[in-house]
C-alpha cells in the first residue's frame, strides 16, 4: 500500500500510541486520501479495523510481510 498520501512510523509505540497517532493525524489528508500506519504492536491488528468502525473511515487493509503497514481512507 505504498500510495497512502500520509505514512505515519509508530514501529516500537505500544497500544494505544499508534491509534492516539492515527486519530491525531487523520485531519491531515484530505477526505478520500489514505494515512499508513507502520506498527509491530501485535494489538494494531485489531485496533486500527475497530477505530474505523468507530470513527467512519474505510479500513483499505494490511500490507507487508509482518502486517504492519495499516492503511486507512479518510470518510468524512
Amino acid at each position: 500500500m505504498t500510495d497512502a498520501t500520509l505514512v505515519l512510523d509508530c514501529r516500537g509505540m505500544r497500544c494505544p500510541l499508534p491509534i492516539i497517532e492515527l486519530a491525531r493525524r487523520i485531519g491531515d489528508v484530505e477526505v478520500g486520501q489514505t494515512v499508513t500506519v507502520l506498527a509491530d504492536d501485535p494489538a494494531a491488528a485489531s485496533d486500527v479495523p475497530a477505530w474505523c468502525r468507530m470513527r467512519a473511515h474505510e479500513y483499505v487493509g494490511a500490507d507487508g510481510a509482518d502486517g504492519a503497514a495499516y492503511t486507512v481512507r479518510r470518510l468524512r
